[in-house]
């Protein structure tokens, strides 16, 4: 007999064991089941664990189903405001750090490069400061325009 048919005759089994076969295909699996061993094994042993299911039983809160559904229909969402403070904290602090650089060692920086003053408070500020405070800016804006332009696709579609 082939591997095909045999995994047919296996769907059938999983079938009557889960309760819902048609007679005639039931009275057909008894025939093929009374001249093949090997899915007379596979029907034994799925009624072994059929068997051994029966005694297993638990309590389940009667609310879980529909706490489960409406937890699967609702879209992942990472807590967002979490993620927010913290980004914003760093720009807070990339900001304070880079100005704190600029006060204590902008003249250190200057004599190891040998270069003015000037030009090293200038690339502290255009490198560090201001990108650090556009940052802690842009930041706490980006939900509520990311809000505004989801309301505005939703009315115009």
């Amino acid at each position: 007999m082939n591997l095909d048919q045999h995994e047919t005759f296996r769907q059938t089994i999983d079938e009557k064991l889960a309760g819902g076969l048609p007679a005639d295909r039931e009275q057909h699996l008894r025939e093929h089941l009374d001249t093949c061993a090997a899915c007379q094994e596979y029907f034994n042993a799925g009624n072994r664990v059929i068997a051994g299911l029966g005694g297993f039983s638990f309590e389940v809160d009667p609310t879980l189903n529909a706490r489960v559904l409406s937890s699967l229909r609702r879209p992942a969402q990472p807590d967002r405001r979490r993620r927010w403070a913290l980004i914003s904290v760093a720009a807070v602090v990339l900001t304070m750090g880079g100005s704190l650089v600029d006060l204590r060692f902008g003249d250190v920086i200057a004599s190891v490069f040998d270069i003015g003053r000037m030009p090293v408070r200038q690339g502290l500020l255009a490198f560090w400061i201001v990108p650090s405070l556009c940052v802690l800016l842009l930041f706490p804006l980006l939900p509520l325009l990311s809000k505004a332009g989801t309301h505005r696709e939703e009315r115009t579609q």
